[in-house]
């Protein structure tokens, strides 16, 4: 087998999901998004859309059981260096 000095490379690229909000978390959303533009100096409010991804990616950094359950599930993954003698 050949041993080359890069392994795996993740696939980064973004993945387009369709979501249905209910109409109260979508008012929120563009509530929560003029508030941001007023508190940050800008004229008109970021399309709420914009909001979500940041939203979710800080509530899973800051949620302590996902990232419990998620380091737990990593170490019982096998290094691909130990998959090479099998």
């Amino acid at each position: 087998m050949t041993k080359l000095k890069l392994s795996a490379i993740p696939d980064d690229k973004s993945v387009k999901i369709t979501v249905e909000l209910p109409a109260q978390v979508f008012r929120d959303l563009q509530a929560y998004a003029a508030i941001l533009a007023r508190t940050g100096g800008h004229a008109s409010p970021q399309d709420p859309a914009k909001l979500i991804v940041p939203m979710i990616t800080r509530f899973m950094e800051t949620d302590r059981g996902f990232a419990r359950a998620k380091r737990q599930d990593a170490s019982r993954v096998e290094p691909a260096d130990s998959l090479r003698g099998k």
